[in-house]
Formats: C-alpha cells, structure tokens, sequence
C-alpha cells in the first residue's frame, strides 16, 4: 500500500494509530520498545544533531519556544519537536520555524508501510511514530541542534531514548495523576527520568518538594544539577509575556549559558519579539480580538489554571464571559476552586472523542457554583459570549489545548 494523497496519511495516522490525547489513557505504553524499535529501524537519526530535551508540569512548550528562538537567533539551524498540534499536524515538527513538508510526511509514512511498521501485534502509537518521523527529519535537514519536549512524563516518554547536551525540567505540578503518580515527588520521579549520565540538568524551579527527588536522580546519574537564576532578562523584554513567563524566560536563557550560548539584551529581545511568531507561538494568553478583549490560553491543570487567573487578575475589564470545555479525565475537583463565581459561563466540548460533554461540564461546574449554558460547539459558544459581551468585557477561552486549537 502507498499513500498519495496528504490528507489521506493524516487520516491514517489520527485514525489508526492510537493518540493519547485524542483516546486518552488506552494509548499510553509502560515502555519505550515500540520507539527503540523504531529508532533502530531508521538508523538512530538523533545520533546526528545535539539535542536539548524538555519535561516538566508546565511552560517546557513555551521554554522549548523561548530556547529555539534564542538558538536560531545565535546563528544555529534548529529543529523543534513539541506536541501537540493547534491547527495542523505538522506544526509538531518545524526547523528554523518551518513546519515539516508535506512530501517529508508523506515518505516517511509509507517508508514504514513498506517496511511492514503497522502490521505488527503492536501497532506503534501516533506519538511514538511522529517522534520517530521528527528525529528523522532533523537528521535530513542537518540541524545543529534540536529542541525535543517531552509529551507525558519523561521517564516513559517516547522522547527518551536521545542522549542531550542539556536535560531542562520546569515545574512539577499535579496532572496526569493516573499515569506519573499522586504526589509531588512520584510525578518528580518520573520527570526527573530524562536525566542522562553525565549530562547536566537545569531545573527551572526549586520546589521544596521536588528537590530532593532531583538531586537523587543527579548523583545516580553523574550530572551536574542547577537551578536557573532569577532576573537573567531584563524588564523591557518581560514586558512582552505575561508575568508568569518571567520563569520560563528565565530558563530558557539559563539553559543556553549552560551549553556555552550567551546573547547580548537587544537580540535576546529581538529573538523573542519577532522569532517567536515565526516559529508559530500561540495558544498562551494569546489575544485574538479586542472589543470586547478575547484571550485564549491553554491552561489545563491546577497549577496552569491558578496562573491564570492570577493573570487575568491583572487585567481591567467590566465582566468575565468564560468558554469553556475540557477532557473527560480532568479533576475539576482541582481547577474549579480558581474559576471565578461572579463570571458567566458556555460550556461546550471540544471536537475530539476524550471531550467531557458540555452537559456533564455544566452539571460538574454548577456543583462549584459556576453558572452559564451548553452550546453544541466551542465555535457557538464563542459566538453567545460575543453576542452578550460589551466593548470593555474579557472573554476567556480555557480549559484544553483543544477548545484553544478551535479558536486561534
């Protein structure tokens, strides 16, 4: 079999690989054999290019962003690899800010038919071959290095079979509960897996809880640990993020001091102001239309959400409108507590099968006495908070990366 068509090898990938974020947790694998299996069968291609690998609860997609930035500001060819997409599958893999091509996808794919990849008892998973297609395709472009952010967890992360100059870890906070563990340290634990022999790890922030789980795993593993430092960039370039960018900032300047890059202010700031629209930046307190101001973010988990808001708080306005649709495995018991009562509230679920049904949102929220109405779609529900809202309102659109992909 050949596939000729691009949309014909999107479809094969989403519907019949399995897709953690689409299926959720049947599509998780307790080891990396599938990628080590892969990885061999295309030569090992991250043996090619230096890497610089990426974990954490949240912000390693924006420090992943802030370093490609800065590294393709210093003069590097870089390659990028985060997950997962907003609009089109191939923003997952992008070098010098350029998703890959279609025709490079297209190979790739049927290379591994042809190889006989997707008649095995265990079919590689979605993630696992996309990660595969990535490393291959930064071989073939000749990257000096490649940004690689993990996907779930570390330890058992497809991404984990590189060896990188770098391991950066940001913050541990509670998600994906069910997989990395229900403390603190178990998900550090799992984190902290992306640490390698004798490669140094940075760590964006010291956490009481954490830090002994990091510092154990560095001297198992012979590496030198750091904490990144605080006020590495100026105010002028922090007044380009929200505030709570200043961490991920922070160490994604940290990180290239680390491996011997350092940037004077002005093209750290140029990097940052202009790179990052080049290399597709989005979904982060990202303000898509004013009158009345529309901000999407895709905070999902208890500690990104409380970010929120405290951001949000930060803001003036008349009234919240807030649309809303998350995954049906999300504890709301810990984000609803930051929701805001006094905000007027659309639920709706996003286009995807793990979607929590706009009905059950609405019943669960209701609990924590937050109130609106069901719409069929994130579409209509932005429609009704545009309808209803005045010139000087917020509308927010939160809750998944998916509801956020529908309206950027």
């Amino acid at each position: 079999m050949n596939i000729t068509r691009y949309k014909d090898i999107e479809a094969f990938l989403f519907k019949q690989l399995p897709m953690f974020q689409r299926v959720g947790p049947k599509a998780f694998k307790t080891d990396l054999k599938n990628i080590e299996y892969l990885d061999a069968l295309v030569d090992h291609p991250h043996r090619h290019f230096k890497s610089i690998h990426i974990a954490g609860t949240n912000g390693k997609g924006s420090t992943s962003f802030f370093i490609a930035s800065l590294l393709s500001a210093a003069g590097y060819k870089v390659g990028l690899y985060t997950s997962p997409h907003y609009k089109s599958y191939r923003e997952r893999i992008k070098v010098d800010g350029m998703m890959i091509p279609k025709r490079a996808v297209k190979s790739f794919v049927n290379g591994l038919i042809g190889q006989g990849v997707f008649d095995l008892k265990e079919k590689p998973s979605f993630f696992e071959i996309t990660v595969a297609m990535a490393f291959n395709h930064f071989k073939e472009e000749q990257v000096d290095y490649a940004v690689i952010e993990t996907g779930l967890g570390g330890r058992l992360d497809s991404t984990n079979v590189i060896t990188p100059v770098l391991s950066v870890i940001t913050n541990i906070g509670y998600d994906h509960m069910n997989f990395l563990g229900t403390t603190l340290p178990e998900i550090a634990g799992e984190k902290a897996g992306i640490i390698k022999k004798e490669i140094p790890v940075i760590i964006g922030r010291k956490q009481k809880e954490t830090s002994a789980v990091f510092a154990k795993k560095a001297q198992a593993r012979n590496s030198r640990l750091m904490y990144a430092e605080t006020n590495l960039v100026p105010a002028s370039i922090h007044q380009l993020f929200p505030d709570y960018q200043k961490e991920n900032l922070n160490l994604a300047v940290a990180a290239l001091g680390e491996i011997g890059i350092s940037l004077p202010q002005e093209k750290v700031k140029q990097a940052l102001s202009i790179g990052l629209a080049q290399w597709g930046y989005m979904g982060r307190f990202q303000r898509i239309d004013s009158e009345p101001t529309i901000i999407a973010d895709s905070a999902h988990n208890e500690m990104g959400i409380s970010t929120l808001f405290e951001e949000v708080k930060k803001l003036e306005f008349r009234k919240l409108h807030i649309v809303i649709g998350v995954v049906s495995d999300k504890d709301l018991g810990l984000v609803f507590p930051y929701f805001p009562k006094e905000a007027k509230y659309y639920f709706a679920a996003a286009k995807i099968p793990r979607a929590m049904k706009a009905q059950a949102l609405c019943d669960e929220a209701a609990q924590a006495e937050l109130y609106g109405k069901t719409y069929l779609s994130i579409a209509r529900a932005l429609a009704a908070a545009k309808l209803s809202a005045q010139q000087d309102d917020l509308i927010l659109v939160t809750g998944s990366i998916f509801t956020v992909a529908e309206v950027v």
